[in-house]
């Protein structure tokens, strides 16, 4: 199994509209090439204005050919269009992490 555990940080006052383009633009066809995120969180302390997303696949091929086929379609493309115009982000972190053995993850 590998983890994939992104963060993204949102520029200060944006949060919501930042949220408001993935949701109506965004989520759908993320959720229908991924499958539902394991989780999709924001901070409410610590690093503020931050939003930490993780998705569970079978291995890295499976990562590969799901992000392509999402990557190629073009209600995707449209998110991507509005969330780079609304410029609401400052950085991404990308870690693909893999489960211990003696802490099993189920896939959501």
């Amino acid at each position: 199994m590998l983890v994939d555990h992104r963060t993204y940080r949102v520029k200060p006052g944006r949060m919501q509209a930042h949220l408001d383009i993935y949701e109506q633009y965004g989520y759908a066809p993320q959720v229908k090439h991924l499958g539902k995120p394991l989780v999709y969180l924001v901070t409410e302390s610590g690093e503020l204005n931050t939003i930490v997303h993780i998705w569970v696949y079978e291995n890295a091929a499976d990562r590969e050919k799901r992000r392509a086929a999402m990557a190629a379609d073009p209600e995707w493309q449209v998110y991507l269009k509005k969330n780079a115009e609304a410029g609401n982000l400052e950085n991404q972190t990308t870690k693909l992490m893999n489960p211990v053995k003696f802490v099993p993850l189920a896939k959501p």
